[in-house]
């Protein structure tokens, strides 16, 4: 058996496995039952849970809630989010987790730093629409759009080189998609209903990923504190906690808070002070403002 090593040294966690039923089960509910009592609460209601699934999703891939990989990953079988098979959102994320690459344009595939010579490169109205995506309000309106169309080139080329392991994830992905657009087409909720809320779901993960690297010369110094308990922090499973989870990959999302309590100066050292109080204050300053520029400021640039 594939057995992995997780937070609670293998023990089954409950609290995540109630989670993801609950998850599905609204999924299910605001499609059957929302959905013909008011559209527009169904898909805000629809895009909340698909943000969450990501949330979960994240969860699983890092080990949880059983210690079993094959046990795990079927937990994740619909794809509600539908435009990220899950295997490369896997292998894409456990390769974002080596820290001495956080930030870097090439070898970060979550970063939104761009090679200064690329950047240079662009055209007037591209650069535009890279600066806008670098507040919080372009992250959230355009984000997805250039997030997923960079993932699609991306995953098109190495799949035209020949890439088979990219094209597993993808063949094996498909058919949860279409089990997911099925199930809508059955419900009350029409399909370009749940598109709206596919992009919105997605959307607002951009909300966390906004500031959670920073260009830094220390690995250590690049990942974000943000000291929220309220709602976006549990629809994040506490991923907020950043640096704490890049410290402790196998922790459980319910393990985080606690981790941060007992060395909260130590973690605030270690990331040099990379601290916020809450998203309420990061809305506040970067709303209309980007808070980096998009060309790695770092990065060599002859």
């Amino acid at each position: 058996m594939d057995k992995l090593h997780s937070g609670s040294t293998g023990r089954i966690e409950w609290r995540t496995v109630a989670l993801i039923v609950l998850c599905y089960g609204l999924w299910g509910a605001t499609l059957m039952w929302i959905a013909p009592w008011s559209l527009a609460v169904a898909i805000v209601a629809a895009a909340v849970l698909i943000g969450f699934h990501s949330s979960l999703t994240h969860e699983v891939l890092h080990g949880h809630p059983f210690a079993w990989k094959w046990l795990n990953e079927a937990t994740m079988v619909l794809p509600l989010s539908l435009l990220v098979p899950y295997i490369r959102f896997r292998d894409l994320h456990l390769a974002h987790h080596r820290d001495s690459n956080l930030t870097d344009p090439y070898d970060d595939p979550e970063t939104n730093y761009l090679d200064p010579q690329y950047w240079a490169r662009l055209n007037r109205p591209m650069r535009l629409l890279r600066r806008f995506n670098n507040t919080m309000l372009g992250r959230i309106l355009i984000g997805t759009a250039i997030g997923q169309a960079v993932f699609l080139r991306d995953d098109w080329r190495l799949i035209w080189q020949g890439d088979r392991a990219v094209l597993w994830a993808w063949a094996l992905h498909l058919p949860g998609a279409v089990v997911v657009l099925w199930l809508v087409a059955l419900s009350s909720m029409p399909v370009w209903a749940y598109l709206i809320a596919v992009y919105c779901g997605l959307s607002i993960i951009r909300i966390r990923t906004f500031l959670e690297h920073r260009a830094h010369e220390k690995c250590r110094a690049r990942t974000v504190i943000i000291e929220d308990r309220g709602v976006l922090a549990f629809l994040f499973l506490n991923n907020n906690l950043h640096v704490v989870h890049h410290m402790h990959p196998d922790a459980a999302w319910f393990e985080l808070p606690g981790l941060y309590r007992k060395a909260r100066d130590r973690y605030r050292q270690m990331n040099e002070a990379y601290v916020y109080r809450s998203y309420g204050e990061i809305f506040r300053k970067y709303l209309l403002r980007g808070k980096d520029p998009v060309a790695h400021p770092l990065w060599p640039n002859p």
